[in-house]
């Protein structure tokens, strides 16, 4: 059952079918066995039209088509306004990148496939589209795999906001996205291993701890070789 959460559900994995898992919920195929609840509805007995509108979904491989980059922000949306592009754009960090590196703005034309963006400007765009739509339940699947580190907080910083009052999952290699999850997910050789919060699946869970000590420890180790010892906060 998929209950409106304020903050994500995250899930973290090393090639364990995290992706598959997130591909059933819009019942891109559906299970073999068992069901997907939400609010108590089995998926399969809702219209998969009135299923997919419900959802926001942004995938590693960002699928963007020939047309303005405002065209393509408001797919979901083509009667969106531009002051609502433009929002979606703000809080998806790309309104910057649009605005001042793009010879039109938003009637930039892009090419198929985005042949004319970055890796990260596409991910921004795809990202601006989802939050258009303003669904009730959001998936972001490696969504900032290929955004620097300061693009990558200023986008989690606006998720956080719009994540509130509605169901969001996230799939993420870099562990710091998930510490603030409500809930966890480890898994591991196909199946879920740990479930649980940041501090509880340290405790408990040792391929967690793996993961987190050799992403974060290991990474403030190597800053502290070349840098005064200072006390630090990690920024989310």
């Amino acid at each position: 059952m998929l209950p409106n959460r304020d903050r994500p559900l995250h899930c973290w994995a090393r090639r364990s079918g995290k992706t598959t898992i997130i591909n059933l919920l819009p019942r891109f195929y559906d299970p073999t066995a068992g069901e997907i609840l939400i609010d108590g509805v089995d998926i399969r007995d809702v219209k998969l039209d009135s299923l997919r509108k419900q959802i926001g979904i942004v995938l590693q491989e960002t699928n963007l088509f020939t047309g303005s980059i405002r065209d393509n922000i408001a797919f979901g949306r083509p009667n969106a306004t531009i002051d609502e592009v433009m929002n979606a754009a703000k809080a998806a960090s790309a309104h910057d990148f649009i605005m001042n590196d793009t010879p039109q703005g938003y009637d930039t034309p892009v090419g198929e496939r985005g042949t004319t963006l970055s890796g990260g400007q596409k991910q921004r765009i795809a990202i601006a589209r989802a939050l258009l739509l303003n669904p009730r339940l959001l998936i972001l699947d490696d969504s900032t795999s290929s955004v620097d580190l300061v693009t990558e907080a200023h986008i989690q910083h606006a998720l956080d906001n719009l994540m509130k009052g509605r169901t969001s999952f996230v799939i993420a290699q870099r562990i710091s996205t998930v510490l603030n999850a409500d809930q966890i997910l480890v898994l591991d050789k196909g199946g879920i291993v740990a479930r649980g919060k940041h501090e509880e699946l340290m405790e408990d869970s040792p391929i967690y701890a793996e993961i987190y000590n050799s992403q974060l420890v290991g990474d403030a180790e190597v800053t502290d070789e070349t840098a005064p010892a200072t006390e630090k906060t990690e920024a989310l």
